[in-house]
């Protein structure tokens, strides 16, 4: 664990997060006292087949679409 004050924080900012996401933890501390600390971020692991039965799709969402609207698309 890495802990920096205020003003070397906001100086070597790039650099810090570069520890950080090599795993690192930084402490960033005001006159001594500890009020912040920097961790990587983790990502929710997203689990398969979790939205199973929430998701609907039109059975005629691959039919083509009426003349009339693709005509008020091509302008």
């Amino acid at each position: 664990m890495t802990i920096v004050n205020v003003h070397e924080a906001k100086t070597h900012l790039s650099r810090l997060l570069e520890r950080v996401e090599q795993g690192e933890e930084v402490v960033i501390a005001r006159n001594n006292r500890p009020i912040a600390r920097l961790v990587a971020h983790a990502a929710p692991e997203r689990q398969p087949g979790s939205l199973r039965g929430c998701i609907r799709i039109a059975e005629d969402f691959d039919d083509p679409l009426p003349d009339e609207l693709v005509d008020a698309f091509r302008g």
